[in-house]
């Protein structure tokens, strides 16, 4: 049985990954965030421990004293930590962090996935054993998308590729070829949640993976959550990128956007 390593962050999707990759008969052997990942993942692991955001070496020597040679890292952790005072940074996280040239999201993912190739772990492909949820191509709600929200997602796809090759966010809020609201730090759901209170009904959410997009980290992931920040928005369409998306839970997704009347397109 190979032991996988697994970096887990926030959301479902360390478990969704947990999940399947016991199915296929793989041990798991999960790191946790304190403060970002979800209690529940220890229920989906075969060895699970808790780290402080800065323990570095801890991690690492954690997933190798376990035998764990490859690894993936799945779900956001918080990026305010960046900002955090309180947070202690171990020797490996802070040489880390002075050799960096910004701190754009793929910035520090590139040098983490380096630190851990120094360290003999190999950071797999975020959507190794999960290619069955990536979004397929078409529409996947009984309504349809209308002409004004196909020029919407039209419009968005060109500026979110932009946003998206300088590393600024994957997604944007649309409402009538106005651009409302980009995702910057914050993450997804904020941005909806700002993009929609400025656009006060009928916005088209956008959702693309940066050009060159590396699928080892930062990959594109919507699940329910995403529509339930969508319906207290009013927000009526979402756009994504075919083969490049993960979704969460995709029946309850489709279940709760036909339900508000809100179009999902993949494309």
């Amino acid at each position: 049985m190979e032991t996988i390593g697994l970096i887990a962050g926030n959301g479902k999707f360390p478990i969704l990954f947990a999940r399947e990759a016991r199915r296929q008969n793989l041990k798991v052997v999960a790191a946790a965030i304190k403060g970002d990942t979800s209690i529940l993942l220890k229920f989906f692991t075969d060895d699970l421990k808790w780290f402080k955001v800065g323990e570095l070496k801890k991690l690492f020597s954690y997933l190798k004293d376990r035998g764990v040679k490859r690894v993936i890292m799945a779900g956001q952790v918080n990026p305010k930590n960046l900002f955090d005072k309180s947070v202690a940074l171990d020797g490996e996280f802070h040489d880390l962090m002075q050799a960096l040239e910004d701190r754009k999201a793929d910035t520090i993912f590139r040098a983490v996935a380096d630190k851990l190739k120094t360290e003999d772990l190999d950071l797999l492909d975020s959507t190794f054993l999960l290619k069955g949820y990536l979004a397929p191509k078409g529409t996947l709600t009984r309504r349809g998308p209308t002409i004004l929200e196909l020029e919407d997602i039209t419009f968005g796809r060109t500026i979110a590729k932009a946003m998206g090759g300088l590393d600024v966010g994957q997604t944007v809020v649309i409402k009538e070829k106005a651009i409302v609201a980009i995702e910057a730090m914050e993450g997804t759901d904020r941005c909806i949640r700002r993009g929609a209170e400025i656009a006060r009904e009928g916005a088209v959410v956008v959702k693309m993976s940066k050009p060159g997009q590396d699928l080892r980290f930062d990959i594109p992931v919507v699940g329910a959550r995403t529509i339930q920040n969508m319906i207290r928005g009013h927000a009526k369409c979402l756009a994504i990128e075919a083969e490049k998306t993960l979704i969460i839970d995709r029946a309850a997704c489709v279940k709760l956007a036909n339900k508000a009347g809100i179009c999902i397109v993949s494309s």
